[in-house]
């Protein structure tokens, strides 16, 4: 059984959640998300709580419930709070330049790469930090992971891409005799 699933989620003050047959609606002070879900899981809103419940009592449906449930309550947060991602461009003429529309990196390569930006986001940069923000925490994680895979930070000297606060394990490079 699954424990978020059970206690149910807390609707805070300016925020509605409405449900339309398989399709959750989340309207907070940042936006509005939407997202639709199986059948498997009875999503119901009572007064100012969340409440989910499985159709039967399977495995598969015991896996959805508490997973739904962490949908749910990304959506709430995010609406309220919003998401934020830092990443790090270290390394000496690495530069990440961002305009309205996209972000080109220089990293090493013999050429400039380009990313475009999805609507839903709000990127910045301050001196080699990438600050990306949403209202949708699984577009702005992955966004910000696909950045990081354009150059992942290597080794030696730890230049690259990274995560604010991401520790790289640093090997020892050559030893001379």
């Amino acid at each position: 059984m699954s424990r978020l699933g059970k206690k149910g989620i807390e609707i805070p003050a300016k925020t509605t959640v409405t449900v339309n047959g398989d399709v959750v609606t989340v309207k907070g002070p940042l936006g509005e998300l939407s997202r639709s879900f199986k059948k498997n899981i009875i999503i119901e809103v009572a007064g100012n709580k969340v409440e989910l419940k499985p159709v039967k009592d399977t495995l598969e449906n015991k896996a959805l419930w508490g997973t739904y449930s962490s949908h749910i309550t990304n959506m709430v947060e995010g609406v309220n709070k919003g998401y934020t991602n830092r990443l790090v461009v270290e390394g000496i003429g690495f530069k990440a330049d961002i305009t309205p529309v996209e972000i080109v990196f220089k990293v090493g390569f013999s050429h400039p790469v380009k990313v475009s930006i999805p609507k839903n986001l709000k990127v910045t940069s301050d001196k080699g930090i990438i600050v990306i923000n949403g209202i949708d925490k699984e577009l702005v994680t992955s966004f910000a992971s696909s950045l990081k895979a354009i150059k992942k930070p290597e080794p030696y000297k730890g230049k690259g891409i990274r995560f604010e606060g991401e520790v790289i394990r640093r090997k020892e490079g050559k030893k001379t005799a």
